[in-house]
């Protein structure tokens, strides 16, 4: 598996070798002994599997706050995304700052989000579904978001006018919001 860093430090893009023939191909998207070798010590406790069907859907930006936060480690299994990572760690020399990545079944890639940064994605093809692993189970109570659209952040999703849920029109915007998460350098 090849892991790079992106744009914002602790936010990585994970790729695993594929291994083909006539048949199609193979790949290992997960192994606990080779993601500590790569000094990767998460913990995952819960499976995640979103479709979404129409082009433009976005759902973002979540976060679970403690006792709850979790890591993600995102893929895309059919269509296409957009997703992207926000530093919300605060006293982070990147914090508010966003970095994205393509992901697809046929690109491979993976985006491992660490606590402490909002995740969200948009959907550039129709019926696609996003697959990802969480280091802590879902808890309502920790649940949270910031508004996709936040000016102070500025991603560039691609699209004006999103699929949202009602939840997600509704979140609040970063500078109006006191963040749950500390950065601690290494």
């Amino acid at each position: 598996m090849r892991i790079e860093p992106s744009a914002l430090p602790d936010v990585m893009i994970l790729t695993p070798a594929r291994f083909g023939d006539a048949r199609g191909w193979f790949s290992e998207t997960f192994n606990a002994k080779r993601f500590v070798e790569a000094g990767l010590t998460m913990d995952w406790v819960q499976d995640n599997h979103s479709m979404s069907a129409a082009v433009g859907t976005l759902r973002g930006l979540h976060f679970q706050h403690p006792p709850h936060a979790q890591d993600k480690l995102v893929r895309c299994t059919r269509g296409a995304v957009f997703d992207v990572a926000v530093d919300v760690r605060r006293g982070s020399p990147t914090y508010g700052k966003w970095t994205g990545v393509d992901l697809t079944p046929e690109n491979a890639r993976q985006l491992l989000v660490p606590k402490g940064f909002l995740h969200g994605f948009v959907t550039r093809l129709p019926d696609t579904e996003v697959q990802y692993k969480c280091s802590d189970v879902y808890a309502p109570d920790c649940d949270g978001g910031i508004r996709w659209n936040d000016p102070s952040i500025g991603i560039a999703w691609g699209i004006l006018d999103p699929v949202l849920s009602a939840k997600d029109q509704a979140a609040p915007f970063l500078s109006g919001w006191e963040s749950p998460f500390a950065w601690s350098p290494k």
